[in-house]
């Protein structure tokens, strides 16, 4: 557990059993100058032949304490997740933090950095920290709000499907209830009478009973409103179409879209950003039994278009076509969609990176840079009109997938089909799991899409 605190004075000043100094390129910046100063270069010739790239550390003794000279790279958000992994390793109870003038970034780097899910372990790495920086507070309580959300996400997607059912995501969004949020469970009979058709379809093969979760964050006096929509497979067998045994271990995560938008909506709470959010989330299980839906079944979807299945493991798609068609019903004038939908995706573009698809081109660039200011990294992709051939069903309006070739765009024109109101894709197939330890946190569910969106609202 890590605590951020504003510290009072310099690090020259201030008293810590650890300082921390950031070196840059071999040299101290101002604070850490200072400190040597103080200590009559002791710093200065601990450093001679170390360099310390980003990351890389040299622990130094000193008359009053012991001082981290930490090698500081070009992000200060990546830089501050890789310190608070340092300290936590080190076992410090307190240190005292150079500040950066990237003060936001550096806050919610360590916060981020240090995040731990061990709530199914029996021996727990009891960890606790308290990291003071000077500077103001207000930048803080803005970093621990935002974590908190990524927090959220993160413990959504890293919970074992045996625990976060549909039911058990539904769940933990009336939790936010405590927060001002609405919150509205629909069952399987309210799904049926709705006419979720697709939804359902792809529910019916598990014994575990959908939900469709709607939440509405409605300040006084919101100045916009933002509808978000997150697919919400808590897991993901792929059907009859099945999955490989190594593609179904990340399968746990295949709501993480979900888990962003639930994120997003504690942050937003929290911080008070005066826009409405509704979010939607159709949650469920794809699996496979005498009930579950076939390949060559015929489906109809909320909006009334018939769908052709022609695979069951492109089962997101047609659980986002029944929420996105509600969204809009329910009078949103842009949407923003969050969904690990192919793995065409992460083919074109990596485990980094999000594709983004957008029907209307300023929507895209406002999402795009709201993401690239926050430091998720997106990169939009054609929404190719003429590959919607590829959708054309000999029985019904659409198949749900095309061929091998462009399937996350395939994916993204199927979904384009279920709305009218401007539309921003966000396949974050490959940046919502992390394969392996990172900068910001360790291997699990990353909680990509949580700052995006809050940094989305705040532009409205």
């Amino acid at each position: 557990m890590i605590t951020l605190t504003r510290a009072e004075g310099s690090l020259a000043e201030g008293q810590a059993p650890l300082k921390v100094a950031w070196v840059k390129e071999g040299q101290l910046l101002s604070q850490g100058e200072a400190l040597d100063a103080r200590l009559v270069g002791l710093l200065r010739r601990a450093l001679e032949g170390a360099s310390l790239k980003e990351g890389e550390s040299l622990l130094v003794a000193a008359p009053e304490g012991q001082v981290l000279l930490f090698g500081l790279g070009e992000d200060a958000r990546s830089s501050g997740g890789r310190l608070a992994q340092a300290l936590l390793r080190l076992r410090f109870p307190e240190a005292l933090v150079e500040p950066l003038p990237e003060a936001y970034a550096l806050a919610e780097g360590l916060l981020l950095g240090a995040y731990r899910f061990q709530r199914h372990r029996s021996e727990k790495e009891e960890k606790a920290l308290t990291l003071r920086i000077p500077g103001a507070e207000e930048v803080l309580e803005r970093a621990r709000k935002v974590a908190e959300g990524v927090y959220l996400a993160r413990d959504l997607v890293n919970e074992p499907p045996n625990l976060l059912t549909p039911l058990a995501l539904a769940e933990r969004a009336l939790e936010l209830r405590a927060l001002g949020i609405e919150v509205e469970v629909l069952d399987e009979e309210a799904i049926a009478s709705l006419g979720m058709g697709a939804f359902l379809a792809v529910a019916q093969g598990s014994e575990n009973p959908p939900r469709f979760i709607r939440l509405r964050y409605a300040p006084p006096g919101a100045r916009a409103r933002l509808d978000l929509v997150g697919k919400g497979l808590t897991f993901d067998s792929g059907g009859y179409s099945l999955k490989p045994t190594e593609s179904m271990t990340t399968m746990k995560g295949d709501m993480a879209g979900a888990a962003a938008v639930l994120g997003a909506m504690k942050s937003a709470a929290l911080l008070g950003i005066p826009v409405e959010i509704r979010g939607y989330i159709a949650a469920c299980e794809n699996m496979i039994s005498g009930r579950a839906y076939r390949v060559g079944d015929v489906l109809r979807t909320l909006s009334g278009k018939t769908v052709e299945v022609m695979n069951t493991d492109a089962e997101g798609r047609l659980t986002l076509a029944d929420a996105l068609f509600y969204a809009e019903r329910e009078g949103a004038k842009r949407i923003l969609e969050l969904s690990t939908l192919t793995g065409a995706a992460m083919v074109a573009l990596g485990e980094e990176v999000a594709a983004l698809f957008a029907t209307e081109e300023a929507w895209g660039n406002q999402v795009r840079e709201a993401a690239r200011r926050v430091g998720e990294k997106v990169w939009p992709m054609p929404l190719e009109r003429a590959y919607r051939e590829k959708l054309k069903s000999p029985v019904a309006d659409l198949k749900n997938v095309g061929d091998r070739n462009g399937g996350a765009i395939t994916a993204a024109l199927f979904l384009a089909e279920f709305v009218r109101v401007p539309l921003v894709h966000l396949d974050i197939a490959g940046p919502a799991f992390a394969r392996k330890a990172h900068a910001l946190g360790p291997e699990g569910g990353t909680g990509f899409g949580v700052r995006t969106i809050l940094e989305v609202a705040q532009a409205l």
